[in-house]
């Protein structure tokens, strides 16, 4: 049943790689249960009922793309658009928490027009192949960015800017965990991700209690091998339905409600393209499959975002990790999706797998994708200058709506000057103009 439902036999792939693709798309971002509460009730959401939001919103979002859109993309709380919505909008600009969601959930109803009427394609056709090649690089280096922050390998340096962490017994247990990882993928065993993740996990059991070390920490730096008490809590509803819908219509909201509509837009858009170029889900036209049916559950999923009390969701670039498994098909995302459910009540099991678990998975799902660097030729600067900037950016701006904008403003710039302009499409010129204006909102 599920092969006719999924054609898992034309896509090349069977019911058990699909499964153990979903398990570890769902493992390499089920950090999100507990970052996005975290962040969110810095603005004063509840933490158990952002809680709650997280894992609804990942669930009807993630099993709406497998089953509606049949792309093995995991739909969660995006991360960057939650921080936006606290430190930018509640405690920048002190906007109450529920006039904040009344903009999200706006931003999606806009999103959504966006999406039906198919404005996406007009984008897309306006991004030249090598810079669609170079922003799945971009987001391949920042997921790697990712897992080494996430190691506590890659930390800040006042005088560097980064550097390179002490080698605590918890640094040491994921180099181990690399290590293993690496073998595993380069034997090209099944499942290796998933094997790696669980080996780490053991591995890393004896860092609290031998050693006291409580620098396993989740991306916001809350530890999860430490203080773990319990395995279930009740789901808190607290959140649900908190939104003011009339007061973030004021006029005084409209640049926010635009930055939100911006942000999940191109972030969705170059999540699609990035990692549906890097797993070569493509269409007959060289097209990310089914994209359109895919921004459409994009967009229902940030609108729904917000009446359940949650910053908006969105395409996860994680999700390479089950497509770099073999996950071809839908079915990837309802397997990731099914699993967030238990969370409504086991979320203290999280704890069990440390951010040092998931972070050598996270690296090789860096290496998976670079593989379209090859295709970028670096010897016709006018397209190599804007990829390598877009590529480069991604990661060092820690966002890929801020590569891929200043991917679009070199790209622009570097073919006017050189008398290219033709090159340009009408699109791209919008693109130019709105990412400028984007800049100065930022």
């Amino acid at each position: 049943m599920l092969e006719k439902m999924f054609s898992l036999r034309s896509l090349g792939t069977t019911v058990k790689t699909e499964v153990l693709a979903g398990i570890a798309t769902f493992l390499a971002a089920m950090y999100i249960i507990v970052v996005n509460p975290s962040i969110l009730s810095s603005a004063g959401v509840p933490f158990a009922g952002a809680l709650t939001a997280t894992v609804l919103i990942s669930f009807f979002g993630s099993v709406m793309m497998g089953l509606y859109a049949r792309n093995p993309i995991l739909v969660a709380p995006g991360m960057g658009i939650n921080a936006l919505f606290t430190y930018t909008m509640v405690l920048g600009a002190g906007i109450e928490w529920q006039t904040a969601l009344g903009c999200v959930f706006w931003s999606g109803v806009l999103f959504g027009l966006l999406a039906l009427f198919n404005v996406r394609r007009y984008v897309v056709d306006a991004i030249p192949a090598t810079l669609r090649h170079a922003i799945a690089c971009g987001i391949g280096l920042f997921i790697t960015v990712i897992g080494l922050v996430n190691a506590g390998m890659l930390v800040s340096n006042p005088a560097t800017v980064v550097g390179l962490g002490e080698m605590t017994p918890t640094l040491v247990t994921f180099l181990i965990g690399l290590g293993i990882t690496a073998v595993l993928v380069a034997r090209r065993i099944q499942g290796a991700l998933i094997l790696g993740i669980v080996i780490t996990t053991v591995l890393a059991i004896p860092i609290g209690r031998l050693w006291g070390d409580a620098s396993a920490m989740s991306p916001t730096g809350t530890p999860t091998l430490v203080n773990f008490q319990g395995i279930f809590a009740w789901p808190d509803f607290g959140a649900l339905w908190q939104v003011d819908f009339v007061g973030a219509l004021s006029v005084a909201y409209w640049p926010f409600i635009f930055v939100i509509l911006f942000t999940t837009f191109f972030d969705a858009m170059s999540t699609f393209i990035g990692v549906c170029q890097a797993g070569n889900l493509l269409d007959e036209d060289g097209e990310p499959r089914n994209i359109r049916r895919s921004m459409m559950v994009d967009a229902f999923s940030a609108l729904i975002s917000a009446p359940l009390g949650t910053s908006p969701a969105n395409a996860y670039v994680e999700s390479a990790a089950g497509i770099s498994q073999g996950g071809r098909s839908g079915l990837v995302a309802v397997v990731a999706g099914l699993l967030f459910l238990p969370f409504l009540f086991l979320s203290p099991l999280l704890a069990l797998v440390p951010a040092i678990a998931t972070a050598p998975a996270l690296i090789m799902v860096g290496v998976f994708m670079l593989s379209p660097i090859r295709t970028i030729d670096w010897q016709q600067y006018d397209d190599a200058i804007p990829a390598f900037v877009a590529m480069m950016l991604i990661p060092l701006t820690y966002s890929i709506t801020h590569g891929v904008v200043f991917g679009f403003l070199t790209f622009v710039a570097v073919k006017v000057g050189v008398g290219k302009s033709k090159e340009v499409r009408p699109a791209m010129w919008a693109l130019f103009f709105l990412s400028i204006l984007m800049l100065f909102e930022g």
